[in-house]
Formats: structure tokens, sequence, C-alpha cells
């Protein structure tokens, strides 16, 4: 079975906060809960966690209470409660275990004892050795170190006759005792009055470095943008500058090379070809001229061939087209012979019949 839900139950905003950081990075949901109440009504109204984390000293119920509270109920009997505390004795740890707690994590919290807790955790889980939770009237007997003494005695003011004849187990209400029930409620108002100023102000610290945290970095990323910008607008200065006298070092260099290249030119001028300068330009114009003589008697090859291939196609095209002439007007002559003779050959029966007819008559 793998725990992915926690409930941290805890008033301190910044042991919260330091918890839950310890959590989340282990894959797991985190709900939270200012105080034992608050924890209380949320696992009567929401999904119950897999494991409560809660704080030992509170304002109100405190942790033991709680946890308490919490073992008594048998719809949230099974579920496992870490408690938090900076107590290390063997005497709370047996007495926090009494009370149906299953592990006590040193606050505060560390990463090895939150990792060592959680396999241990996972393992019972797994194989079932989980702890019962205890009886609730094991739970409900067993005396708290954390409540103050009136509750633990009942004390009640009367005199030795009347518990004698009643036979009731009370205590006698002594100066010494009202003293010490007196030392006990303000020693354990002084206590929660003194956690709750603790937790405020560690809450206020707590909320006035994250806000001078948060200036700081909003003013971090405010220089930082500003000194980008103005080394971007300096770079590019530079770039433009370097830029600009890279391209006037050049136009002078190639100035300079023109310059003497005309003046080479212009010597050279003067003082005339040499003769193996002749020499070279008459291999270079024997070159050209070759060059020119062969390209030439190759244009001249190609225009005889094209101008054989072009007279063949023409006569053959003439003298098909004269055949066709020929054929056509063959055709027609034949035609004309042959209407001329049905024509005679027509008036010819004509006339015999009409010399048949008149010699009939």
């Amino acid at each position: 079975m793998a725990i992915n839900t926690a409930l941290l139950v805890d008033d301190s905003k910044v042991a919260r906060f330091a918890l839950s950081k310890l959590l989340e990075s282990r894959n797991m949901d985190v709900g939270m809960a200012g105080s034992a109440e608050e924890a209380l009504d949320l696992l009567n109204s929401e999904q119950q966690p897999d494991v409560i984390f809660m704080d030992h000293l509170m304002p109100g119920m405190n942790g033991v209470e709680a946890a308490k509270a919490i073992k008594r109920n048998p719809a949230t009997a099974h579920i496992p409660v870490i408690m938090c505390t900076s107590k290390k004795s063997d005497d709370f740890i047996q007495d926090a275990q009494n009370y149906g707690v299953y592990k006590i994590l040193t606050k505060p919290p560390q990463a090895d004892g939150l990792d060592s807790i959680l396999t241990a955790l996972t393992e019972d889980l797994n194989q079932g050795t989980l702890p019962e939770p205890p009886a609730p009237e094991d739970v409900a007997e067993t005396p708290d170190e954390s409540e103050p003494l009136e509750t633990q005695a009942n004390v009640r003011l009367t005199d030795d006759a009347q518990s004698a004849e009643s036979g009731d187990e009370t205590v006698p209400l002594t100066t010494e005792l009202i003293e010490q029930i007196a030392r006990s409620a303000v020693k354990t108002h002084i206590h929660n009055r003194l956690h709750e100023l603790l937790s405020s102000l560690f809450d206020e610290q707590h909320d006035h470095v994250r806000r001078l945290i948060e200036d700081s970095e909003r003013r971090r990323e405010e220089v930082i943008e500003k000194q980008t910008a103005d080394f971007r607008e300096l770079v590019e200065g530079r770039l433009e500058s370097l830029q600009n006298e890279v391209a006037a070092e050049v136009t002078l260099n190639l100035g300079n090379e023109l310059n003497e290249l005309r003046r080479e030119i212009r010597e050279q001028s003067r003082q005339g070809l040499t003769e193996s300068d002749l020499n070279a330009l008459k291999d270079h114009l024997t070159a050209a001229q070759t060059v020119d003589t062969e390209f030439w008697q190759s244009l001249q090859s190609e225009a005889v061939q094209q101008a054989h291939d072009i007279a063949r196609d023409t006569s053959e095209e003439v003298a098909q087209r004269t055949l066709d002439l020929y054929r056509r007007e063959q055709k027609t002559t034949t035609a004309r012979l042959y209407t001329v003779a049905l024509a005679v050959s027509l008036g010819i029966f004509s006339l015999g019949i009409a010399w048949l007819g008149g010699l009939i008559g």
C-alpha cells in the first residue's frame, strides 16, 4: 500500500510550509489544518488521508488530546498519527505510543528522519503489522502530562466526617494543593500563550522574509534587465563603430592599392613594353587567333551540314507536293473523260431510241 495523502496539523505556518515541501517532494498530496479542532472537522467531513502529522503543542486542544480523539473514533482509529515535537525522552515516546501515536518526528523535521518513518510505515501497512489502536477505555484513562493537574484529580471541598461517612476517595483541598493547582494552571496558560505568541511571531517573520525575498528578486530582475539593456546598447554601439572603422580601413586600403596599380600602369606605359611582354602578347594573340579559326571552321561545318539537311528536306517536300498535285490532276482528267464518254453514249442511245420510234410510227 502506497502512502499518497497526508494531513498536516500545526498552528505554525512556517512549520506547515517546511513539512509540506518535504512531503510534496515525495509525490504526496498534502492537506493542512491550523488547529486540532479543524483537523477533526476535516476528518469527519472530507476524504481521510493515509497518514496524519500532528503537532504536539497547540492552542486549545493539543496534539495528544487530538490523537486520543482520533483513536476513540472507530472511523478514524485506523489512520496512523505521527507526532511532531521537540521532545525526545523515552518516557514521552512510550506515553505517546500508549495514546495511539505511531512514531515521533523530531522538530524541525529532517529528510532522513521523515524517510525512515515513511519507509517503516509503508512496510507495516504492506505486511499488516501496524500497531492496533488502543482500546477507548485505555485511551480515556491514561493521564496526559500536558493536562493541568485540576483535570487529573477529583477535588472537592468537604470535611473529614463527610468523607468518612460517604466513603468517597476525594482529595482534601489544602493550601499546598491549591498552590499546586494554581501554579499548574498558570504554567499551562503561560505556556500556551507563549506558544501562540511565538507562532504568530514566526508567521509574521516568515511573511516579512518572504516579502523581502520577493522584493529583492523583483529588484534584482529589474537591475539585470537594465544592465542587459545597457550592455546590449553598448555592444551594438561598439559593433557599429567597429564596422565603420573596418569599412573605412578597407576603403583606404583599396584606394591605396588602386593608386599603386595606376602608378605602375603609368610607369609601364611610359617605359614601353618589354620584349617579354611583347612575346607574351604575341602568344596570347596567336592562341586567340587559333581559337577563333577553329571556332569559325566548326561553325562553317555545322552551317553547311544544316544547309544540306534543309535542302534535302525541302526537296523531299516539293517532290511530294508535286506528286500529290499530279495525282489530283490525273483524277480530274479521268473524271472528265468518263463524263464526256457517258454523255456521248447517252446521246447515241437517245438517237437510237428516237429513230426506232420513228421507224415504228
